[in-house]
């Protein structure tokens, strides 16, 4: 008797066991089900997803990065009307005061739109880009203000005639009282 009661609590405890062991394992696999049946971020939403209050590009190229960044998504990618102000409020984030003061809100939307349906017109998407190297960046003080200068190389690509071009443009950056790096102005450069 005192035989089959201690086989009797041995499979009483395993069976306890198995259903502990069984309710972890499925606690386990039902957060790995709901983390894979989230919805992947397009790349505009991962762009805008970005803080900049609380990071802030620390770099003249890090900031160039993003505008690349956000750039691109303005040529390639697919969005709402909504995501396209927000991406433009972005942009300017990244602009210098000074460079924001030169047009209205209205006028900067217009514009950007324009420059759009231009390069969509065209067919043109930026393949890639190229940013210079860290020490390639020239610092340089002017009227008080520290500033950055450096390069960017974006390659278009033309998918239906297969053209490539790419443009080499200069940026200009200056620091603001944050110690926010900003961009206040590009330029074109003729190779």
């Amino acid at each position: 008797m005192k035989r089959s009661s201690g086989i009797k609590i041995v499979i009483i405890g395993i069976i306890l066991a198995a259903i502990v062991l069984g309710y972890f394992y499925y606690l386990g696999n039902r957060d790995r089900q709901q983390t894979e049946e989230a919805v992947a971020a397009t790349v505009v939403q991962s762009v805008l997803m970005r803080d900049l209050e609380y990071n802030y590009p620390p770099t003249p190229k890090e900031v160039v990065k993003y505008y690349s960044e956000i750039t691109e998504c303005f040529y390639n990618e697919e969005y709402s009307d909504e995501e396209l102000t927000q991406l433009a409020n972005k942009i300017q984030y990244l602009y210098d005061a000074e460079l924001v003061a030169n047009k209205t809100q209205e006028q900067y939307m217009q514009d950007l739109r324009n420059e759009i349906a231009d390069m969509k017109k065209n067919k043109y998407t930026i393949a890639s880009y190229e940013v210079s190297a860290s020490t390639d960046v020239e610092y340089f003080t002017q009227n008080g203000d520290s500033c950055a200068r450096l390069y960017c190389t974006y390659y278009l690509r033309q998918p239906s005639s297969g053209t490539r071009v790419s443009s080499l443009e200069r940026f200009v950056l200056r620091q603001d009282q944050d110690s926010h790096w900003k961009i206040l102005g590009w330029e074109l450069v003729e190779e």
